[in-house]
């Protein structure tokens, strides 16, 4: 699960981000609503925390260009204590929920759960290519009958070829969906990381899922 928190005070930010993916959420920290929008022309994400007043473009003008755009990717909002006018505005526009600051991080964290549960009931717990499965919720791979550990990110690796069954994705497009935003890692991460899943869940069984496309990337499918 991927999100993305907009926040202006600096401090909040970076500990709120290191925080959350403490607790094994993948996290993009930026620090006004310009950059939001970049980021969220750039990835899909499971949800979004903007604080209201950022500069340049505040969250509520974020959040409306979302809905206008009909994406609808959950939205907490992050308001002031006596902000009652910005939490009614932001219901209005479509946001799903608010929080107060100051607030409690584990308040913080039952919010983003309940959101993210009640986005993947609207979608689909499960993603299946052929007999592998993936359970969201539970973060339950099996294939074959055979239950398989992989890490977190393998995990979101894996998550990301499924939700894009036969499609071609780039090294470039999975870097973004499954590392930070911007991340500027050892130009073959994404190669070591799909051998790491190749071991896995194409090694132990005859039939091959992960492709190289040569020259463009990787494609999981389940048909020859």
């Amino acid at each position: 699960m991927r999100i993305l928190l907009a926040e202006d005070q600096r401090e909040l930010l970076e500990v709120t981000v290191k925080r959350l993916k403490s607790e094994g959420f993948g996290v993009d920290g930026c620090s006004d609503g310009a950059q939001a929008l970049e980021h969220l022309d750039a990835m899909d994400y499971d949800l979004v925390i903007l604080d209201i007043m950022m500069p340049q473009v505040d969250g509520l003008t974020v959040l409306r260009t979302l809905r206008a755009r009909k994406n609808p990717v959950p939205v907490l909002l992050l308001t002031a204590r006596d902000a009652v006018s910005d939490r009614v505005a932001g219901l209005d526009a479509g946001a799903d929920d608010y929080l107060t600051k100051p607030f409690d991080f584990s308040e913080l964290t039952a919010r983003i759960r309940a959101l993210l549960r009640r986005g993947s009931a609207e979608k689909s717990d499960l993603l299946q290519a052929g007999d592998l499965t993936m359970e969201l919720s539970t973060h339950r791979v099996v294939r074959g009958g055979k239950e398989i550990s992989l890490s977190t990110r393998e995990f979101a690796l894996l998550e990301s070829l499924m939700r894009h069954k036969g499609a071609i994705l780039s090294r470039t497009q999975l870097e973004n969906q499954v590392w930070d935003y911007g991340f500027e890692g050892g130009s073959n991460i994404v190669d070591v990381y799909i051998r790491y899943l190749r071991k896995k869940i194409d090694d132990p069984f005859e039939k091959k899922l992960i492709h190289t496309i040569r020259g463009t990337g990787y494609t999981l499918r389940d048909e020859p």
